[in-house]
């Protein structure tokens, strides 16, 4: 006698499964789906600042964001997440499935340079992200910290300016030596040409500031994202002989007040380990807003200058 079976289609089935239960995957967004991407990133605007800048910048398909735009959606077609999969891996996300479909797109890029998100949603991406026994590198606590207002007391020092062409030589060692301190890798000695680049779009943007005196340099921060509702900031450094001066919280007063007259908050990340960092920032008026984590991972030599 033989045993009757049953097929039941994948359509069918899914009737049975509670939608937050099933499965999800990440798709690549296309040109033309800004919008929608938008509206559901800007939900939280200081987590989400660098890739609303990247795609208001570049859109969702450029070799300028040094990856690929990823969504993941239910089945009504709203979005539940998206993510950068690249050079920088970033995450925002409503869904533990959604978290877990990014993950999946993730594994399949080989060329990851570091994964960052808040604390908790960086160890659930870990775990389905790093199946193959994958270890990282390096990791990085830091704290996100927000500023919204300067005091009226607080002195400034209107000779900061926006940097020029001719002084990239100038800021770019010190944002490479920024970038070494932090993550291991000098990108003045893996990617030299695509680094000075980068640099020298920013100074193009309009998003260098410095304080030069005598040709020196003595105070510099990088406008990394800018949106209409928050500015992140990185790459702050003052010259070593003026850091027990009032030199930096003058130029930071003044820097807050020119960005502050363009968008709602300041935000930067500073790593938890550097005390005299987060005292400084403190001391500027920037408040605690969450904890992240970076991962940093290790690099084939083909990998590095892409």
């Amino acid at each position: 006698m033989f045993q009757q079976t049953h097929t039941i289609s994948p359509a069918v089935s899914a009737l049975h499964v509670p939608e937050e239960f099933q499965p999800m995957t990440a798709e690549i967004l296309r040109a033309g789906e800004e919008s929608d991407v938008l509206e559901f990133l800007m939900q939280r605007p200081i987590h989400t600042v660098a890739m609303v800048s990247m795609i208001q910048d570049n859109g969702l398909e450029s070799t300028l964001n040094r990856g690929t735009f990823y969504g993941v959606r239910d089945l009504n077609g709203n979005l539940e997440g998206v993510g950068l999969v690249g050079h920088a891996t970033l995450l925002e996300t409503v869904s533990d499935r959604a978290l877990e479909a990014l993950a999946e797109a993730a594994r399949n890029y080989p060329k990851t340079h570091m994964i960052m998100a808040e604390q908790e949603r960086v160890a659930e991406f870990w775990e389905s992200y790093a199946q193959t026994g994958q270890e990282p590198r390096l990791l990085c606590r830091e704290w996100l910290m927000e500023l919204q207002s300067v005091p009226a007391s607080a002195k400034g020092i209107s000779a900061l300016r926006l940097a020029t062409e001719e002084e990239l030589d100038l800021v770019a060692p010190i944002q490479a030596q920024l970038a070494f301190e932090e993550s291991g890798v000098d990108p003045m000695m893996t990617d030299p040409v695509g680094f000075r680049k980068r640099c020298l779009r920013r100074i193009h943007q309009g998003r260098t500031w410095v304080l030069i005196e005598n040709g020196e340099l003595i105070f510099k921060a990088d406008v990394i994202s800018e949106t209409i509702d928050v500015i992140y900031i990185e790459g702050v450094w003052v010259k070593e002989d003026r850091r027990n001066t009032d030199c930096a919280t003058r130029c930071m007063a003044e820097l807050s007040r020119r960005l502050l007259a363009k968008a709602s908050s300041i935000c930067l990340l500073s790593n938890e380990l550097n005390t005299r960092a987060l005292a400084f920032y403190k001391k500027c008026g920037f408040q605690f807003r969450a904890t992240y984590e970076t991962v940093f991972l290790t690099l084939s030599d083909e990998s590095r200058t892409n």
